[in-house]
């Protein structure tokens, strides 16, 4: 291993790298295997010749999980014992676009987001264009899909659907399978009501989303037998009448990135994916000094943590101007510079179409934002949306150019280059917050081709002085038995800087 100094940042690469994978069709194709076996396990479930109650599909942070839940609903309302089915997520974001997705393909008629009036106002008009959108019961279309918050399925809400529509194909309840979005986000208590909507349920989701609901507040916390803020999948483990699987490959990161997801999922018996090398790039020019040092290797692909030394002390960890203000004496010269994302676009099976597409500020070619500021603490956050308005005014810039956002609103979000805050700068412990799992994979799973975290030098040390906690505390996914060991995993696969600050800034 080497090292490499530019002007004033060390760097050493990895201790983690990838090694062999898959990428394009090769890795997208096993996606679709696991899409064809779980078709299969739902169409033997409603034709009744499998005892199976739910279908589990686990899937790593970007995988496409909901290209997967859009061709389970299709072939689930072609099966003759399938009259009417429900889709269901926490957050009425996560239903908005499945709603215009799946209008698309199944028709206007089939499809209907089941909205709460608070929310009406705000839907996106690409949802009016291509489903029905209602806010009360006796409102609703006879249509195939019915997409709604578990808040709004929860409740008396069971006697109602039955009254509009009587009982689906399964002769007792309203919709012949429920079909749960983001599953791992939602906890048992808000899950519990709805799941009496369907004798089949489906949950396809990434198993590091963090919980709706602070598991500060809850009250059953460290209890192994009973806890209703833990997501509901994991009541069933192991259950003979539950049939789950993983998707083994994900759309998102780019190639040099896959070490890093592979750390938050070590469990995991492969994970490729679909970008290959070459296939993402960052292309910046008229930089020089420690921003060209720091964005060169940014622009690799390969995840970059900067570790900063020299700073003046912050008056909290979570109140850290002057860790705030690198931070944005780096976005400022990587914008006074100019930049462009590229990417290759791929058809739905992974292939490479030939068409390459590019986005700078002020011409970006997706919704999705140029960069996002990332941090887990609000104050944090406050201060970095305070530098990228200033930002903002001083280069004419647009929120799909720069963004500042907590890390816990920016789940189920994608962006082109991340640089975030690590959850665990200044702290001088690790505590139930800083090293959730779910709050640490988000931050480093939202990235298309950059992934920048930066923080007061002292990682190590707090990791290496942090004691064991066994268990498994609130149920939380992904490998938890150690949760200092697990972010020294995941630590090992950054290309690591470290920056002396002069002048305390």
């Amino acid at each position: 291993m080497t090292s490499t100094e530019l002007a004033g940042v060390h760097f050493t690469p990895p201790q983690t790298v990838a090694g062999e994978s898959k990428h394009h069709d090769r890795a997208a194709g096993q996606n679709a295997a696991v899409a064809e076996k779980a078709s299969g396990v739902l169409r033997d479930a409603l034709s009744g010749s499998a005892e199976i109650d739910r279908i589990l599909l686990k899937a790593a942070a970007g995988a496409g999980k909901s290209y997967v839940l859009k061709r389970l609903v299709s072939d689930a309302l072609d099966h003759p014992k399938c009259l009417r089915v429900a889709v269901m997520a926490f957050q009425n974001t996560q239903l908005w676009s499945l709603a215009a997705s799946l209008g698309k393909t199944l028709g206007q008629h089939e499809v209907c987001l089941f909205s709460s009036r608070a929310k009406y106002e705000e839907v996106p008009p690409d949802v009016h264009a291509h489903a029905a959108v209602e806010v009360s019961t006796s409102a609703l279309p006879d249509c195939g899909v019915v997409l709604a918050t578990s808040h709004k399925l929860g409740g008396s809400e069971r006697g109602r659907l039955l009254d509009r529509f009587g009982a689906a194909a399964n002769g007792e309840e309203p919709f012949d399978v429920l079909f749960v979005d983001e599953a791992w986000q939602l906890p048992n208590h808000l899950f519990e009501l709805p799941s009496k909507l369907a004798p089949i349920i489906v949950g396809v989701g990434d198993i590091g989303q963090l919980p709706p609901l602070e598991i500060g507040v809850n009250p059953w916390r460290g209890d192994p037998g009973y806890n209703p803020y833990r997501a509901w999948p994991t009541a069933y483990v192991g259950d003979e009448r539950t049939w789950s699987a993983e998707l083994p490959a994900v759309w998102r990161p780019t190639a040099q990135q896959l070490a890093l997801w592979r750390a938050f999922y070590p469990e995991w018996a492969e994970l490729d994916c679909v970008a290959a090398p070459g296939d993402r790039a960052m292309e910046i020019e008229g930089l020089a000094g420690v921003a060209q040092a720091v964005w060169t290797q940014v622009a690799t692909g390969t995840p970059v943590l900067l570790e900063v030394d020299g700073l003046d002390e912050p008056e909290a960890a979570d109140v850290d101007l002057p860790l705030i203000a690198v931070v944005e004496n780096l976005l400022d010269e990587l914008f006074a510079a100019g930049f462009a994302l590229k990417k290759v676009l791929y058809d739905d099976t992974g292939v490479p179409t030939g068409q390459v597409e590019t986005s700078s500020p002020g011409a970006a070619s997706s919704d999705e934002p140029l960069v996002v500021v990332l941090a887990t603490r609000n104050q944090a956050v406050d201060d970095a949306i305070g530098a990228v308005e200033r930002l903002r005014d001083r280069y004419g810039l647009t929120e799909n150019d720069l963004l500042a956002s907590t890390v816990d609103s920016w789940q189920g979000q994608t962006n082109g280059i991340t640089v975030a805050v690590h959850p665990l700068t200044g702290a001088a412990e690790l505590d139930e917050f800083n090293s959730a799992f779910g709050r640490l994979a988000v931050t480093c799973t939202r990235a298309t081709h950059g992934l920048l975290v930066v923080s007061r030098s002292g990682l190590d040390d707090l990791l290496s002085a942090a004691p064991a906690r066994p268990g498994t505390p609130f149920g939380e996914p992904g490998n938890r038995h150690l949760p200092r060991q697990t972010h020294q995993r995941i630590l090992a696969t950054f290309n690591r800087g470290v920056l002396t600050a002069t002048n305390g800034k």
